[in-house]
Formats: C-alpha cells, structure tokens, sequence
C-alpha cells in the first residue's frame, strides 16, 4: 500500500499546486459573498485535486471493484455528486436541481447499491430494528445531509480540508484495528488526498476545494459510515462521532435558523466558526480550535472501539455532549459581548 498511498498524496498535491496558480480562461474564482469569510478571490477547484488524488490511489491498491460495487453503482453515484456539484462550481445551479441529483446518488448508493441501514445503532448498546422501507428512507435522507452539510461547512480556510484529514485518516486506524484492511486503506487514501489539498488550503487559503470538493467528501463520508455499519466495521453512532464537529455545528445552525423564521439554505454567516471570527477570532485560531475538536471526537471513537462495553462508550458520548453544550454556550456569551475597538 505504499505506492498507492503515495500517488494519492503526491496526484493531489501536484494538481491542485497546479490549479492554485491557474489564472486562465477557465479558471474557476471564488468571490466573496454573504457567506463568506475571505476577502479577495481564490480559485474553487481544489476538489478535483482531493478526487484526482483518490482515484489515482484506489487504481494502484486494487481496491477498485470493493469501491464501485459489483454493480459500479458507487462510483455512479460519486460521480453524480461530483458532476453536479462542479456544474455548480462552473455556474450557479437551482437548490432544487441540486437537492434532485444528492436524492438520487442516495437512492443509488443506499438501494442499488445495497449500502442501506439494516438497522439502527443510535446509541451503544441500544440497536433499534424498523421495518426495511423506513430503513432505506432514513439512509437516503442520511446521505442526501452528510452531502449538504459538508458543503455548508466548508466556509473557513482549512476546515473542511481538515476534517477530512482527521475524519478519515480515524476510519482508517478504526477500519484496521477491526481487520477491515480495504475499508481501513481506502479510507487512508481519501485521508491523504485530502492532505495534498490542505497544504495549499490551510489559512491563508490559496485555493478551495469548491462544491465539487465539499459535496465529494461529503458523499465518502456517508459511504464509509454506512459501509462500517452494514458490514460490522463499527456501528453508526461510532461514525456520526467522528465527524460530529461538522454534524453538530450544520445541524444545529439550521434549525436555529428555521426557529428564528430564516431559510436555512439561503447563505448567511452564522455557523459557529463563522460566527467566532465575526467577533475576532483569526482563520487560523479558528481553524486549528476546530482540529483539537476533531482531534478529541477521534481520540474519543478511538478509545470507544477498544472499550466494548456500553457503559464506557456511553460515557464518552456524555462527555462529548458536554463539550458541544459548552462551546454552544461559549459562542452565545462573547457575541452579547460589545466588539472591542
């Protein structure tokens, strides 16, 4: 797995090194908007370097045929994401025409492709069965928000790129600490890929991954999450811990959103890490307060996969959810403060 693990950083680093500098005809210029937290445009093409990357290093491992599915249906519905979201990169595409084509690279991977729960492991020690229709409903709906919120988050110079690192370099050590060699190594690829692209990501930024990018991991999270499950890697709760920073922050910012009368789509700057630097914070403070997050979620879904029992693992998810409960209430103290001038 050497080689393949080196392609993936080495395609990732080479090409969005190459497109970080690109200022052609084609280029593709992120400029600021409501949303954003940067001043001046970056080229929004980074994705393609994270995507080269990872298939460059899933051609050389051989892990092609468990990745695409017997049918290719994974890879149909990567590509659909992918597709989709570098159009919207290219030109603004209606919600609608998006939120269609996440549905159906879903249902592809959670019905076609057989990826769908066989039931719910919510808490540990507490798996709840439900009937097969609900189960498939409720992965489409998982897959369609791990897409969406991916993309929601990745608003900050070296967040997203980072979770992904953090995120799926622990599905690797999870995936091999449970002999699950192609689930661990091909996690370790999108992990490093991920890596090449954050060098020229991390703040100051000179390049973002795009929608193209976001909504790509956003999709391998949900595939690698339901790949765990389905087949006993480790159970669903264990992955949405991984990447709760993400989950917890897009979650909660849209029904905060929704409570207050605003459409949750529209663009705004009131995710957690948006709003810390609206009262000062650097990108760079910001970001690197976000991988201790991660870093805890993973040492923590590290910790809970070695201790088995329930007891233990629930204790952890208590200790996790005091963490959010703090920084929620961290965030909405110093905003009633007056900005210093």
């Amino acid at each position: 797995m050497i080689f393949p693990c080196a392609a993936a950083l080495l395609v990732s680093l080479l090409v969005t090194a190459a497109l970080s500098r690109y200022r052609g005809r084609f280029a593709l210029l992120d400029h600021p908007n409501a949303r954003s937290l940067h001043a001046g445009a970056r080229p929004r093409s980074g994705g393609l370097g994270i995507l080269a990357g990872f298939v460059s290093g899933v051609a050389l491992s051989g892990f092609w045929p468990a990745l695409v599915g017997t049918s290719g249906t994974v890879a149909v519905a990567l590509l659909l994401v992918a597709a989709v979201s570098f159009a919207d990169d290219v030109k603004h595409r209606p919600a609608w025409l998006r939120l269609t084509a996440h549905l159906a690279a879903a249902a592809v991977l959670a019905w076609g492709g057989g990826y769908a729960l066989a039931d719910l492991k919510l808490l540990p020690g507490l798996t709840l069965p439900a009937p097969q229709m609900l189960l498939l409903i409720l992965s489409v709906l998982l897959i369609a928000w791990l897409i969406n919120l991916y993309n929601f988050m990745d608003g900050m110079d070296g967040l997203a790129g980072g979770m992904a690192v953090i995120g799926f370099g622990t599905f690797a050590l999870l995936g091999l600490y449970a002999h699950a060699d192609v689930f661990g190594f091909s996690a370790l690829l999108v992990s490093l890929s991920a890596a090449g692209f954050l060098v020229f990501n991390f703040p100051p930024a000179r390049i973002f991954m795009g929608d193209a990018g976001s909504g790509s991991l956003g999709f391998l999270v949900a595939f690698f999450i339901l790949w765990a499950d389905r087949f006993g890697i480790f159970p669903l709760w264990l992955g949405l811990m991984v990447f709760s920073p993400f989950l917890v922050d897009a979650t909660w910012t849209v029904i905060r959103r929704a409570l207050q009368g605003k459409k949750p789509w529209q663009a705004h700057r009131e995710h957690f890490y948006q709003r810390l630097v609206g009262r000062g914070w650097s990108h760079r403070r910001a970001t690197l307060w976000a991988y201790i997050l991660m870093l805890k979620c993973s040492l923590f879904a590290v910790v809970a996969i070695c201790f088995t029992a329930s007891g233990v693992q629930g204790l952890l998810l208590g200790w996790l959810a005091l963490t959010y409960l703090s920084l929620i209430t961290y965030v909405n103290a110093i905003e009633r403060k007056p900005v210093s001038t």
